[in-house]
């Protein structure tokens, strides 16, 4: 993880305080922010999301790692989409308008993060979205009658450049490519723990690219 200090911000949502660790880029520039959400059930310091604010701070952008007003508050149990998705696009709005004004933004996260991301890019006006370790399609319960939804249209709805990290083993399947979405597949599974130099290598030159 960079040694650049975090600057912790109290974000205020409709649903309640959220909380964004910001890494400010390297020196004096600040090309564009890269904003990064959380697991359902994770925090900000999950090994992708860190090996993604190394890269991003490589790239020459600025990092926040927002927590959800429902973890800011101790719960583990994720809140539902909606409110997720108004959360998320309250903080971003208010980065923009503080810290991160007028800079560029790339929105993503991890799993459910990334569906977030993915679900509000257009509404949040991101110029890229980062998915790490995407949840395609949820297991199978045991007493269901029918096999459960893919996710992929959430990502087929983005209309502006996705990088997908998935892990080659990920239980939720591996998305494919399309015309404006790269997939990168490293070793290891859901967590992406495995090889987090591999998902840095993928998130620092896929942002180079977009930013650059």
């Amino acid at each position: 993880m960079s040694a650049t200090p975090a600057t912790v911000l109290e974000l205020e949502t409709p649903h309640g305080p959220a909380r964004a660790h910001l890494h400010a880029a390297p020196g004096d520039a600040q090309e564009a922010a890269l904003v990064l959400g959380h697991g359902a059930a994770g925090g900000v310091g999950a090994p992708d999301l860190l090996a993604a604010t190394d890269a991003a701070h490589g790239a020459g952008l600025s990092v926040a790692l927002v927590e959800q007003p429902y973890r800011v508050a101790g719960r583990r149990s994720a809140a539902p989409a909606q409110q997720l998705d108004v959360a998320w696009a309250a903080v971003l709005g208010q980065l923009w308008r503080g810290p991160l004004a007028g800079v560029p933004l790339v929105a993503g996260g991890r799993s459910a993060g990334a569906r977030v991301a993915c679900r509000t890019a257009r509404q949040c006006g991101a110029i890229g979205v980062l998915c790490l370790a995407f949840p395609l399609v949820p297991p199978r319960r045991a007493n269901a009658a029918t096999p459960p939804a893919s996710r992929l249209p959430e990502l087929e709805a983005v209309d502006v450049p996705v990088l997908v990290v998935q892990g080659e083993n990920d239980r939720f399947g591996m998305p494919p490519e399309g015309p404006t979405r790269t997939v990168v597949a490293v070793r290891g599974d859901h967590s992406l723990r495995s090889d987090p130099a591999a998902v840095a290598v993928a998130v620092g030159a896929w942002l180079r690219r977009l930013v650059h």
